[in-house]
């Protein structure tokens, strides 16, 4: 089960800095290291699971054969489904999530007819920028989807959970409006494993504003927009994103 996490950080942080270079082997992830004690978030909407009447719809828990082409298929577009293993699992989920954002259907827990018409002629991410950098990360907070760009080819697609326009209050005192800046940045610093910031705990941050803002890992990430005002990326992408992305200095374009 996923646990929901606070994810946004008000003050500097003292942590030792890594700076990775682009790796080949980084699809290779390695185990997520055990996170600390769950903490509440606001709520978001949830996709719709199957139908009763869709029984064959592929969903999660399934296996087989079918999923496994589902995978194939997802990964071979750039998105990460986790292992080809035919198993249908969170990181499949989240592969169908962020199809489902980049191709304009409403998302669902499952793959829907409407999903499999569309991964016969998938369309692209649309470009955010017009003359953009060729290696690069695009941000659309609409579609709530994080496109990396290598050589101006798509490198990975993941859903994200960007900030969900609430007021909070900060435990240490301040109070804030949950909101993701939109603009031109630029990598900043890495930071490796759980860092504990006011208002909670990220994985694996890349600061893209100073150590205020970054796309990091997190236990939850719904498809409603939830953070206070971070990126939020699943965990299993947190454990090798960093090592796709130059820090400092790789260029983040958010629309």
């Amino acid at each position: 089960m996923r646990r929901p996490w606070m994810s946004l950080l008000l003050v500097p942080v003292m942590v030792v800095a890594v700076a990775l270079p682009i790796s080949g082997a980084a699809w290779a992830a390695p185990a997520v290291p055990a996170a600390p004690a769950a903490r509440s978030a606001p709520a978001g909407r949830t996709a719709t699971a199957a139908p009763a009447a869709s029984g064959r719809a592929l969903q999660p828990g399934m296996k087989g054969s079918a999923v496994k082409a589902l995978q194939r298929r997802l990964a071979a577009l750039k998105y990460y489904p986790g292992a080809i293993d035919g198993r249908f699992g969170t990181s499949t989920l989240e592969a169908v999530w962020a199809f489902y954002e980049v191709q304009g259907l409403t998302p669902h827990n499952y793959v829907s007819k409407a999903m499999k018409r569309a991964l016969a002629y998938p369309r692209a991410p649309k470009k955010l920028v017009r003359h953009p950098a060729a290696n690069r990360i695009e941000i659309s907070l609409y579609r709530e989807v994080l496109v990396l760009y290598r050589n101006n080819k798509v490198q990975l697609i993941s859903h994200v959970s960007t900030g969900g326009h609430y007021h909070y209050c900060s435990p240490g005192g301040g109070c804030g409006y949950a909101v993701t800046p939109t603009g031109n940045f630029r990598t900043v610093v890495f930071m490796r494993g759980w860092v504990h910031v006011p208002l909670g705990e990220m994985f694996n941050p890349v600061f893209f504003i100073g150590t205020a803002f970054a796309i990091h890992g997190d236990t939850d990430v719904p498809l409603a927009p939830v953070s206070h005002g971070c990126v939020r990326i699943p965990m299993d992408i947190a454990n090798f994103f960093h090592k796709l992305v130059k820090v400092p200095g790789e260029p983040v374009y958010i629309r």
